[in-house]
Parts: structure tokens; C-alpha cells; sequence
């Protein structure tokens, strides 16, 4: 069979809006880290750097800076520099970030209830 003449269903243009809506979210999301970062900022709120660090055990400090600064140039989060002794940076969500609590709570939820099933059997 050539598979050339076989029919391939056309998406509805919602359908294609909806991939690439999908698509676009992994790419911002994407990495190991990026989403623990926000949950630690959504149900922590504002947090230094290494309070972040503490939290997400595992992290090296120069991943969690790259993955800072892209969630900063994607407006996720915001930077600030505080006019301290050694000099201190705080980093919560912006609105755009915060506008995630339904991904990040839905997320949770799913892997909550996937880690009771797995344990339950």
C-alpha cells in the first residue's frame, strides 16, 4: 500500500488553535525545573534565590539561574534587587505567572492522585 494515497484527516482551524496553544506551553514550560520554580513561587510566594535553591533539592545554581532568567524574559517572573549588604535578589510571579494557577493546580492535583494510585495497588 502507498501510503501516500492514504486520507489524512484535516484538523478544524480550533483544533490547530489548540495544538499550537499547546505547543507554545511547553516551550515556556519545558525543562526539568521551570514548573517546580513557579509551584515554589505560587504556594511560597516571593523567595531569594537560595531559598529557592533549599527548596528545590537537586538544582545547581547555574541551572536555576538560566531557568530564572527565562521565566523572567517570558514574564513569568519578575527580578528584584533588593539595596542590601551583600546584595539580595528576590523573585516572585507576575500576573502573566500567576495566570499558570490553574496548569500548576491541575498539575498537582493529577500527579497527587497518580502517586496515591501507584501506591494503593
Amino acid at each position: 500500500m502507498d501510503l501516500s494515497q492514504v486520507a489524512t484527516p484535516t484538523l478544524t482551524p480550533e483544533c490547530q488553535m489548540m495544538i499550537v496553544g499547546i505547543r507554545d506551553t511547553q516551550e515556556l514550560l519545558s525543562g526539568k525545573w521551570k514548573t517546580e520554580i513557579i509551584g515554589a513561587l505560587y504556594y511560597g510566594g516571593k523567595k531569594r534565590f537560595m531559598d529557592l535553591k533549599r527548596q528545590l533539592s537537586g538544582i545547581a545554581p547555574k541551572v536555576l539561574s538560566k531557568e530564572l532568567k527565562d521565566l523572567e524574559m517570558n514574564h513569568l517572573i519578575s527580578r528584584t534587587v533588593l539595596d542590601t549588604m551583600p546584595i539580595t535578589v528576590e523573585y516572585e510571579l507576575t500576573e502573566q505567572g500567576k495566570s499558570l494557577k490553574i496548569v500548576i493546580e491541575a498539575m498537582a492535583k493529577w500527579g497527587i492522585n497518580y502517586r496515591k494510585q501507584l501506591f494503593e495497588k
